[in-house]
């Protein structure tokens, strides 16, 4: 019902957004029912998501300590810091590989590049008309209201007609590095799937390869093959829409939630919280994490019905130590 709920809403978006259909171009129509059924895919995951335990308790504390008055007093710039450095520019990534940080920040770049340019185009929110008959000099508009005007010609022009262009090279470096480290690592190969791994790196590479040649094609060979190459370009696209929801893709709508749990890690560290006290493992005394975070991982594993939620109350070396003990005692020597 909520993911109903949210496509119903975007046709409604789509058709007060474009006037009435007005602006709307009957060319991008499958580009449109795709964002429509991508809506309902997200939408309808997300529900499924947050309706799990673990899920919940992130999702609620993440929105609780986001929406707290106390934490916006006492740490004003920790919300806008933690979007910019883990949601924007994440940096966790560089503490693995600076390649690899470099190759995710051009994948996600480009791709909200072409997002920000593609969608209220498709939904005919955003058009483009001509100041004059003979002049170079063009209008945008969002929803009908002239936002200002420009010279083809120009520079701003130039990047404005071909930022999809720019998103693409963007995405081809990053799923490029990411394609050629899946067959060449030994560590990205143990374990990689192909439907999980390497069809998404595919379609985006897909995606950005046909659009480069649509913009080849028109400019050098004066639209020979243009038909061929926007079918294949739309069809790619499509596919790519459906199949975001439900395959690797999603942690993109996910990555949002972490920033919330960070947080919340972060509020309950300060000394003036009662929470922030730092929990010791039971077993070695090491510092654990604060105890409003091993609770509220405890309180999870109960809701989940694990049996040993005590488990959350010692370190990762005594869990593993402990975890080894107990193969030990409960199974090897089980042998006869």
């Amino acid at each position: 019902m909520v993911a109903t709920g949210a496509s119903v809403l975007l046709l409604v978006a789509i058709v007060l957004g474009s006037r009435g259909l007005r602006d709307f171009d009957s060319a991008l129509v499958p580009y449109a029912v795709a964002t429509v059924f991508l809506t309902f895919g997200v939408v309808y995951r997300y529900t499924v998501w947050v309706s799990a335990p673990a899920a919940r308790r992130l999702f609620k504390e993440g929105w609780r300590a986001a929406l707290s008055w106390e934490n916006l007093k006492h740490s004003p710039t920790a919300l806008p810091k933690m979007i910019a450095t883990y949601l924007g520019f994440q940096k966790f990534l560089g503490a693995r590989s600076h390649a690899r940080w470099a190759a995710h920040q051009l994948i996600f770049w480009g791709c909200l590049l072409a997002a920000a340019i593609t969608f209220p185009l498709t939904w005919g929110w955003f058009t483009f008309t001509a100041d004059s008959a003979t002049g170079p000099g063009y209008e945008m508009r969002l929803w009908g209201v002239k936002l200002f005007g420009f010279d083809s010609e120009s520079f701003f022009g130039w990047v404005l007609y071909h930022g999809l262009d720019l998103a693409a090279v963007m995405v081809i470096g990053g799923a490029g590095y990411f394609l050629w480290r899946r067959m060449r690592d030994r560590e990205a190969m143990t374990g990689q799937r192909f439907g999980y791994d390497f069809v998404p790196l595919l379609a985006l590479l897909t995606i950005s390869v046909t659009g480069l040649l649509l913009t080849f094609s028109e400019i050098y060979l004066h639209g020979g093959g243009y038909e061929f190459l926007s079918i294949l370009h739309m069809a790619s696209v499509v596919l790519t829409l459906v199949y975001l929801p439900f395959g690797k893709f999603f942690h993109i709508v996910q990555r949002p939630a972490a920033v919330g749990m960070q947080l919340f890690k972060y509020t309950s560290r300060k000394k003036d919280d009662p929470t922030g006290e730092v929990f010791a493992c039971k077993r070695c005394g090491q510092p654990v994490d604060t105890v409003a975070y091993v609770e509220n991982l405890r309180g999870t594993m109960r809701d989940l019905k694990l049996g040993f939620d005590e488990w959350a109350e010692y370190c990762p070396r005594c869990k593993r130590v402990l975890r080894g003990g107990a193969y030990l005692s409960s199974v090897k020597r089980g042998f006869k």
